[in-house]
């Protein structure tokens, strides 16, 4: 974001409460042995340049796949030390650093009803009913392929009775889902508008990258649509976007109550990602936290604060 509300429109600049303006003009401004090599590892994994799931919905359960592609086109990978697995295409769409961001930033009640708003294979998902066991997980994904390999992995993971997932649209959330019907929604929104960037030649993750089935309005509408009043929504966002989306949120009574940049490592000047939580009809009280830094230096391993998310830990600082 080069300046405070760089990419946001007039209208969408005056629906920022009171004091959100400065805080978003502050924000703009930041714009070991076997277990550390096995976090590295997952780390890697996980990295792709703002990979991204995408879109969803559908009202019935994605039967779970015997074999839908061959197992040769899926890398097997896993998170936590192998205590969580997961397949994943080799080409096409693969989950990112972002969606255990994304995870570990939400910190559901013990009952929560969890809404993961376009899936992709179920990652965001996994992690939440792996650390909160008394939760209930719903996916929505749009892309077949990419929704029976969510339902795979629940399955797989044991968590059939707890998660489930569903094919459609999220344009059409109304038709798919009882409003107001989760306490909690976790979105990894598309971040690449329709026209802009270089558009993926594989037509999986060019769905999952850009606005080619629903755009942030769309995320977000669903979004506010089914989550409960006082419920709250998790997104993970390009910080340079970061303005339009805090705007967009709170167009849509989804009042913007804790932000978390996302930089590369201590010393950058700049973040990459926004964290952001909102409550549904929320008050104004609202929380800038301190950056969490991916890595602990420039070209060195994971920062402590990953370590800590990758071995279950918090992922905010007290």
């Amino acid at each position: 974001m080069v300046g405070a509300l760089a990419g946001v429109s007039g209208l969408e600049e005056k629906r920022l409460a009171p004091g959100l303006r400065e805080m978003v003009n502050s924000f703009s401004k930041l714009s070991s042995g076997s277990g550390r090599r096995a976090i590295v590892a997952e780390m890697a994994l996980l990295r792709q340049p703002y990979a991204t799931h995408l879109l969803l919905s559908v009202p019935r359960s994605c039967p779970v796949s015997e074999t839908f592609s061959p197992a040769s086109t899926f890398s097997e990978d896993s998170l936590f030390h192998g205590r969580l697995i997961f397949r994943q295409p080799k080409n096409g769409y693969r989950s990112s650093v972002d969606a255990v961001l994304a995870a570990h930033f939400a910190q559901p009640a013990a009952a929560d009803r969890v809404l993961d708003l376009g899936c992709g294979c179920g990652v965001i998902g996994l992690i939440l009913a792996h650390r909160y066991p008394g939760i209930t997980v719903c996916g929505l994904e749009l892309q077949k392929d990419l929704a029976q390999l969510a339902a795979d992995n629940a399955s797989r993971n044991g968590y059939n009775d707890r998660v489930q997932v569903q094919r459609g649209d999220v344009r059409a959330i109304a038709e798919l889902l009882a409003p107001e019907s989760f306490d909690l929604v976790v979105c990894n929104p598309p971040y690449r508008r329709q026209g802009s960037g270089r558009l993926n030649l594989d037509d999986q993750a060019a769905r999952a990258r850009h606005e080619l089935h629903g755009d942030l309005v769309d995320f977000i509408r669903a979004t506010a649509f089914a989550v409960c009043n006082r419920g709250r929504a998790v997104f993970v966002y390009p910080a340079q976007r970061s303005a339009t989306l805090l705007a967009v949120l709170q167009a849509h009574r989804l009042t913007p109550r804790r932000l978390q940049p996302v930089v590369a490592y201590p010393q950058a000047t700049k973040a990459r990602l926004a964290l952001v939580e909102a409550v549904k009809n929320g008050g104004e009280e609202f929380e800038i936290l301190a950056p969490l830094p991916i890595d602990a230096a420039p070209n060195s391993g994971p920062s402590a604060l990953m370590q800590a998310i990758y071995t279950e830990g918090p992922c905010s600082p007290e």
